[in-house]
């Protein structure tokens, strides 16, 4: 039950606190790049090129990147990159697809959200030690429908874990995502 509001929290809300940052290498002729074991969505992706300079690569369907390069011999510095599925000797881990292929070896930089460890196994982590009252909540509704309670009781403790995720929600979704120079401080009215 643990693990499933952990699960349900971390995909609900975007935490800064569960971004990990990796580096690799793309290389020559390989239009192809491996995620680490613990990948869950892409933040960003860059390619460094020799001078170090850093160039984002653009999202986009593995369609678009067999459209727009349809010959693996078109090769220059990746612009584009697309989750292309999982590897054959790896079912369980995704690949990235890039194009066009790469001219040459090419340093990789990933930011990438992840599934940390569960609090099961851990005993403490960032949800538990500063959001405990999301986690607490979740797992009380993931409780209560498995014991197949009563309809009020689980309404209650739905509206207690959406007030709670709301909180966690403006946190992630909301302030770790703006300044006070570029979008001003919030404000609430007041009568």
């Amino acid at each position: 039950m643990i693990r499933q509001a952990e699960q349900r929290i971390y995909n609900t809300v975007q935490l800064a606190n569960l971004r990990k940052n990796v580096t690799g290498t793309l290389t020559a002729n390989n239009k192809y790049l491996a995620t680490p074991t613990d990948f869950l969505s892409v933040y960003s992706i860059a390619v460094v090129d020799g001078s170090g300079n850093y160039s984002f690569l653009l999202n986009k369907d593995v369609n678009f990147i067999r459209e727009a390069y349809p010959s693996p011999t078109s090769t220059g510095l990746p612009k584009h990159y697309a989750i292309f599925g999982p590897d054959s000797t790896s079912p369980n881990e995704l690949t990235l697809i890039v194009g066009p292929t790469p001219n040459s070896g090419y340093a990789v930089e990933l930011h990438y959200y992840y599934y940390p460890e569960s609090i099961v196994t851990a005993n403490t982590t960032w949800l538990g030690d500063n959001f405990d009252s999301v986690l607490f909540n979740g797992v009380m509704v993931e409780a209560i429908r498995y014991m197949k309670g009563e309809p009020d009781l689980v309404k209650l403790y739905q509206d207690m874990y959406a007030q709670s995720i709301a909180l966690l929600k403006n946190l992630g979704d909301g302030k770790q995502r703006m300044d006070a120079y570029r979008d001003g401080q919030v404000r609430i009215q007041v009568n």
